[in-house]
């Protein structure tokens, strides 16, 4: 069944279903996102805003511009941007925090007075929202246990815009209103009435990187102890979710946990990890000593 064409769009900008799937397959052709059917209105939506910045009326045009040269190659990151950044929070998921913090207090109590590492890996990080929420905790944890651990957050995305945003550590007052005072006023600097700015000590601890989740295999990502994977395989068609998460369970160290966000994936299986039951959170982890070792 053909979707009736959006309100007010002139014929020329109405998009029938051989372009709708040529737009679709560039755009799981070069970051593995799936665009189903029913998200055809925020395709056509987002591709008529910037083709009104650029003063384009044609979806052919737009798509030879995109896909030639080094222009192309420049707005390709633009268009992306807009198709995949997403409004977020700090301290959104108040579950899936509650994990990250429990292995992390088990980590700290098996590493009581040791000087070791301890990364976390945030898989489709947008703004740094997810990023910095999770650096707060670990870095309060940590601190009030008096750890001398290092802890350190790899933060990947796609798009290059949301990682510029991410690594300024700029945002509306809005964005940490789920956060307790306390860690408000102490990892945040007031820039005026309506912005604050993460403090540079916690930027310190995160570390922004472009990652296109289909290239995962040039990745060059060393051995994590959580790996927090949340509201990003929904965008991918099953096989190749299955493919990210078999990757991403190489990079965990023995014990490590994979935390993903609950029904992202059913009947998974993976002979490196098994199921952690915890509610509202989908969560894995590797095990401490594999046969051979």
């Amino acid at each position: 069944m053909q979707n009736k064409p959006l309100p007010d769009m002139p014929p020329s900008m109405q998009m029938d279903e051989d372009q709708f799937g040529r737009w679709a397959a560039l755009l799981e052709e070069r970051t593995g996102i799936h665009l189903s059917e029913r998200r055809r209105s925020f395709l056509i939506s987002s591709l008529n805003i910037r083709m009104r910045e650029l003063g384009l009326d044609d979806y052919e045009a737009y798509f030879q511009y995109l896909t030639t040269g080094t222009r192309g190659a420049v707005e390709w990151e633009i268009l992306v941007d807009r198709l995949t950044v997403h409004e977020t929070r700090f301290y959104r998921d108040d579950q899936a925090l509650s994990v990250v913090r429990r292995h992390a207090r088990e980590w700290l109590e098996q590493h009581a007075g040791e000087r070791e590492r301890f990364e976390l890996w945030s898989v489709g990080c947008a703004t740094g929202e997810e990023a910095y929420s999770l650096a707060i905790l670990l870095d309060d944890l940590f601190t009030r246990s008096g750890s001398q651990a290092y802890l350190g957050i790899t933060a990947t995305d796609v798009s290059t815009a949301s990682l510029s945003a991410g690594r300024k550590g700029l945002y509306h007052r809005n964005r940490i209103k789920n956060l307790p005072e306390a860690l408000q006023s102490h990892y945040f600097e007031s820039v005026d009435e309506q912005h604050v700015q993460v403090i540079p000590a916690l930027q310190q601890r995160v570390c922004f990187m472009r990652q296109n989740l289909l290239e995962l295999e040039q990745a060059r990502m060393g051995q994590m102890d959580i790996i927090f994977c949340q509201n990003v395989l929904i965008y991918f068609p099953r096989e190749r979710r299955l493919q990210i998460l078999d990757y991403l369970v190489e990079h965990l160290k023995p014990g490590g946990l994979l935390v993903l966000g609950a029904g992202e994936i059913i009947d998974w299986q993976n002979p490196h990890v098994y199921s952690e039951s915890f509610q509202g959170v989908l969560a894995y982890r590797r095990v401490a000593q594999e046969f051979g070792a």
